[in-house]
């Protein structure tokens, strides 16, 4: 026999695989902790250029030199009295003087990044004042020092700054007596810029640590879960390397919620993968003298499987570009690049830790260690005899017992979840209701909504022809809603409307400034405006019905479209990936429809538990939508990791033998995989965003259901119920080595299964050798 010692051209291999992660590690982990400065979270900007409120912003800046981004302060006396003349000078003062700091870090001060004068009104009932300062939306997102933006830098230098000089926050009054808030839209966007702050170091930790606990009673081995902990780190430095790139020269957009999503899908990719390759290459230690022999037959027999789940994942996430909001289409290629990072890390520096030791590479699996069975050792019993396979082995053969009834049961009890997916409310919900936990700006805004007309400080705008102007204004003013309707004269001034002087018009168009009772980013804000579009267009066809409220209307409006287009595609390209994978028409859409029940039975769940139990106020549309696009492709991978086992053990001993060997070889891979996915985007909670909540709950929760349900019972029944009628039009029986078994694969004595005679050295494919 040849020495299976390590050639130099194999040394080399895994010395350049490992000094080249090494650059990507040095290079992507200064790269994942800079992502948060190219984010762009300005919803605004992710709207489709055809959307309404897209087209009546575009005519809006013709009314302004530079349009606005309101930041707000109100103030009340802690006592709840009326404001004093004192308070009401010292809060002048310094409002008036703020624009004159220094901007840190530049040579600017703050009165460069504003549009107008900061603007002092008392309430009608005395008891508050507000704040206006009109940043530069043209320049809100720009980064000062290259750190954070010109809106979060903003709030946080005026918070410090009345705390500082008034003494007021939300939670102290100083001597002045007086507590404050920093809300409208530019507090909330500072808001949830540190909201997201999180990812780079709280949720990667979460994740991290939860995963290498799991790993650790998975493999009972303190080396194995770090060498794999490693890989996914990796991994995500390269993925945080290529987004950071593309994202900086503006490629692809990046969000704060595709950030936190990237970095969970490549730890939970990763680990999937690398689970499933380790598990093969002990199974192939056992039977083979060198661990580079049995890495190369583990390699190639996970290669198939491991790169159709990401092939799967990949091609889902993709149809994500058909959006047509942006923050749904710039998700799609970072996450492909994420899932493609894991792949790639899986498959290339996995591999070369693990054989960086030569033939000492099997003490990484130490204390479990691995090693072949002399020659005269009695095989492993196959998993198809009765009391062999342990727990798996056990359920497998279960299942096949009770194939009929097993999928029955299970379909009819998902399906009764299934039966409340239509009152799963994804309606859209108030940016107040976004926050899991108390922040200034959604306290603020309910104490603005206390003293002031609450939609005054971000109307809705309506652009109309001079000759309806009129016309337009008195239907709107009769809408339930409405508090009051102007025409934008060019005053700068807090409230719309106010002065006396003449309408400004520009290219025959006037605007009407309607403020609504309910703040702009409530539901109530957006009925408002949908009735008001209804009465504008009907007396005016060319009127134009824009706002903060507006933007919130077309993008519930595009992702419920978003809804209704990309999932029949997604399923479309799946079915189609599946098929040619598995060579067959059945068992593809077999999968595809088990999996699809799945998350139906997942959001019905869902729909029980976020209104009667957790008490969320609604969900946004993408939420749905991103849930299933993970949940159907991530599902999906279990299935095919199982049933590319399946067929391989099909086509030596039949389907009723295959699905048995298959369920109690891959069972305890798998799950631990799925428990490890599920347990990272569970992680997702940590960030106390309603959004991430909920995506954190439906993701985890269906991976798990996939995991212990699905692909546990559902689908090894259905096709050991099918036989080889599941791999049609392919004929798996027809292609099985030696004497075609007539009877039930079950009931076929363990000595009689020619893959248990037949020796490692013999199957240079990596296919597998024997159960044991």
């Amino acid at each position: 026999m040849p020495s299976l010692r390590p050639s130099l051209t194999r040394a080399l291999l895994i010395l350049v695989a490992i000094v080249a992660w090494l650059l990507i590690g040095s290079l992507g982990g200064a790269a994942q902790g800079k992502l948060s400065q190219v984010q762009t979270n300005d919803a605004a900007a992710f709207l489709p250029s055809s959307a309404e409120s897209t087209l009546a912003a575009e005519a809006s800046r013709e009314f302004v030199e530079s349009p606005a981004l309101p930041a707000l302060v109100v103030l009340t006396p802690q006592d709840g009295g009326p404001v004093s003349d004192e308070q009401v000078a010292a809060v002048t003062e310094v409002a008036q003087s703020f624009p004159d700091h220094a901007v840190p870090g530049t040579d600017e001060t703050w009165a460069d990044y504003l549009t107008a004068e900061p603007v002092v009104t008392p309430s009608q009932d005395g008891e508050a004042l507000l704040v206006i300062y009109s940043l530069d939306a043209d320049r809100a997102e720009d980064l000062i020092g290259d750190e954070e933006s010109v809106t979060n830098a903003f709030v946080t230098d005026l918070r410090a700054t009345l705390l500082d000089e008034l003494g007021a926050s939300a939670d102290s009054a100083g001597e002045l007596g007086l507590n404050a808030w920093v809300t409208g839209p530019a507090g909330f966007v500072a808001d949830l810029v540190t909201a997201f702050g999180g990812i780079d170091g709280v949720l990667l930790i979460v994740a991290l640590v939860a995963v290498l606990l799991i790993l650790v009673v998975v493999y009972r081995s303190p080396l194995l879960p770090l060498v794999v902990i490693l890989t996914a780190v990796f991994g995500l430095c390269l993925a945080g390397l290529v987004v950071y790139t593309l994202a900086d020269a503006g490629t692809i957009v990046l969000n704060g919620q595709a950030q936190g999503i990237l970095s969970i899908l490549v730890v939970g990719a990763s680990v999937d993968y690398a689970l499933l390759l380790v598990a093969r290459y002990r199974e192939d230690l056992r039977h083979a003298e060198h661990p580079a022999e049995a890495m190369r037959r583990a390699w190639r027999a996970c290669l198939e499987p491991i790169a159709a789940s990401a092939g799967t994942v990949i091609a889902g996430v993709l149809c994500l570009l058909l959006s047509d909001l942006g923050s749904n289409r710039s998700l799609g290629p970072v996450a492909a690049i994420g899932i493609a990072s894991a792949l790639l890390a899986a498959l290339t520096l996995l591999p070369a830790i693990l054989l960086v030791a030569g033939r000492r590479s099997r003490g990484f699996f130490w204390p479990r260690v691995p090693r072949p069975a002399a020659a005269d050792a009695p095989a492993a019993p196959d998993v198809t005899t009765q009391g062999a396979g342990g727990l798996w082995g056990r359920l497998a053969r279960w299942v096949a017992h009770r194939a009929r009834r097993v999928w029955v049961v299970t379909a009819v009890v998902l399906l009764g979840f299934a039966a409340f997916l239509p009152t799963f409310d994804a309606s859209g919900t108030s940016d107040s209701d976004v926050f899991r936990t108390e922040v200034d700006a959604v306290t603020g805004e309910q104490v603005l909504a206390e003293h002031f007309p609450a939609g005054a400080v971000q109307p809705i705008t309506v652009i109309v022809p001079e000759a309806d102007a009129t016309a337009v204004s008195e239907a709107v003013a009769a809408v339930e809603g409405v508090e009051a309707v102007a025409p934008y004269t060019g005053a700068p001034a807090g409230a719309p409307g106010s002065g006396d002087a003449p309408p400004l018009v520009v290219d025959g168009d006037i605007r009407l400034d309607v403020t609504t009772t309910a703040p702009s980013d409530t539901v109530e804000a957006q009925d408002t405006v949908r009735d008001v579009r209804t009465v504008a267009h009907a007396t005016s066809p060319d009127a134009l019905v824009g706002g903060a409220a507006a933007e919130k209307v077309d993008t519930i409006d595009a992702a419920q479209r978003d809804l209704q287009v990309i999932v029949p595609i997604v399923l479309v390209v799946i079915v189609l990936i599946l098929m040619l994978l598995l060579r067959s028409v059945v068992a593809a859409l077999l999968l595809l429809v088990a999996n699809v029940l799945s998350f139906a039975a997942t959001l019905g769940l869902g729909a029980i538990l976020f209104e009667h139990v957790f008490d969320f106020p609604g969900a946004d549309p993408t939420v749905p939508l991103f849930a299933f696009v993970f949940l159907v492709a991530l599902g999906v991978d279990y299935s095919i990791f199982l049933m590319t086992r399946v067929r391989e053990e099909s086509v030596r001993d039949g389907t009723h033998v295959g699905v048995v060997r298959g369920l109690a070889v891959t069972g305890g891979v798998i799950t631990s995989a799925g428990v490890v996915l599920a347990t990272t985007f569970a992680a997702l909670a940590v960030i106390p965003l309603l959004f991430l909540v909920q995506l954190a709950f439906l993701v985890a929760f269906g991976v798990l259901l996939d995991t212990f349900v699905v692909r546990s019972l559902l689908v090894p029944a259905l096709v050991h119920d099918l036989g080889d009628r599941a791999w049609w039009p392919a004929r798996i029986g027809a292609r099985r080595t030696g004497t075609r078994v007539a009877a039930p694969a079950v009931e076929v004595p363990a000595v009689e299964v020619p893959a248990v005679e037949a020796p490692a050295v013999e199957r240079p494919t990596g296919g597998r050798p024997d159960a044991g």
